[in-house]
């Protein structure tokens, strides 16, 4: 009726068995779906260390990738006997996608930054492999590269077309222990630091400059990484071929030439860059000299084939080559650097010394043997 205030009871039917002596359990459990588990990290020898003997710890879903944002198994180990203790921070997903390692983030076959490494095979054709940003996005990805993995290598996403040269010279073949040291002491940077020698951390100021802001997910996407543009610097300042001051020439020298190597294999190379003048063949000394029509031809195709340049899959050295000079040229140089007479011709000619002469010295000649005519003053 209107205006009756009405009570209603509801009584809740709980399934069997979920009554406890506290009171009612939650029935549901934890949904682990995507979750990861594993048995073994994915590291570079680097991250190791020195020591062949690792004692790790693990735990199963013990944090979240720093990437995906999914539990998975965390392991920690100490890196070497001068070492600190590390440990993973992305799940094997995300470290299979890329290629890289679960600690330092570095490719697992040139030991270089994410960035420099797909700079160099984008120029021989291989798709750069991209996360999405978005959670979701980057679930489906990674669901689709595990699913695609299984039957195949487990570095499948990340499939290269070949060796890039430049890849090859910057690769780091060696182990780089000198990562694995301990960081900084921040209670040491502000003076409050008391444990002294017994303080884990390095006690020292930080240095700065343009490696000290690095971010980890810059770091594996290959964006904005300030380590992959000092290696980028470097390597372009130290392979970058500087052209002579003298513009007349045009030739550039071809060392190292393989067996075989005919004239047509080397025009076939550098007829894209101009108009070649002539090509000078020396096949006992397996070198070549290119000469081209115009200096700007010459320094185009110096700079697109300096250490990279490759005929019947042999690298070559292309350097620049020196100027032709006559013997009349070296003459008159020599003329007008020394300020002599020009040398005399003939095989009789031999140049005179004070310091050939012993008697010049004030020593006595050897027995049997006559002072030099040129030594008597006349």
């Amino acid at each position: 009726e209107p205006g009756e205030h009405t009570e209603l009871t509801w009584k809740r039917h709980w399934p069997p068995g979920t009554m406890t002596e506290k009171g009612y359990r939650i029935a549901s459990t934890v949904n682990k779906e995507g979750w990861e588990k594993a048995q073994f990290p994915i590291l570079c020898e680097t991250c190791l260390g020195d020591n062949p003997y690792v004692r790790m710890q693990k735990e199963d879903y013990g944090v979240e990738c720093k990437i995906c944002v999914r539990p998975f198994t965390i392991f920690r180990w100490k890196a070497g006997t001068q070492g600190r203790y590390k440990s993973t921070v992305i799940c094997q997903s995300c470290a299979k996608v890329k290629n890289v390692c679960q600690t330092c983030l570095f490719d697992l076959e040139y030991g270089l930054p994410v960035q420099v490494r797909d700079k160099y095979l984008e120029e021989l054709g291989q798709n750069k492999v991209e996360l999405p940003h978005s959670r979701v996005g980057r679930d489906y990805q990674l669901q689709n590269a595990e699913a695609a993995g299984k039957d195949s290598d487990p570095a499948a996403g990340y499939t290269k077309v070949g060796a890039h040269p430049m890849l090859q010279r910057l690769a780091r073949m060696t182990p780089y222990y000198k990562r694995n040291e301990a960081r900084i002491c921040t209670f040491y940077v502000k003076g409050a630091c008391n444990r002294g020698q017994d303080c884990p951390f390095k006690h020292e100021l930080p240095k700065g400059g343009e490696l000290a802001n690095q971010k980890l997910r810059d770091r594996f996407h290959g964006e904005n990484d300030p380590l992959a543009a000092k290696i980028m610097r470097r390597a372009e300042e130290d392979l970058t071929l500087m052209p002579p001051e003298d513009k007349s020439i045009t030739t550039l020298y071809l060392g190292g030439l393989p067996a075989g190597c005919k004239e047509k294999d080397i025009r076939n190379q550098f007829y894209v860059y101009g108009e070649i003048r002539s090509i000078k063949m020396a096949p006992k000394q397996s070198c070549a000299f290119v000469t081209f029509v115009q200096r700007e031809v010459a320094e185009e195709a110096a700079k697109a084939t300096h250490k990279i340049l490759k005929i019947n899959e042999k690298r070559i050295n292309v350097t620049w080559g020196r100027p032709t000079v006559t013997k009349q040229q070296e003459a008159s140089a020599a003329m007008v650097a020394g300020g002599t007479a020009a040398v005399p011709s003939g095989s009789t000619y031999r140049p005179y010394y004070p310091s050939m002469d012993p008697s010049a010295q004030g020593n006595a000649p050897l027995e049997g043997e006559a002072p030099d005519e040129r030594s008597i003053p006349k």
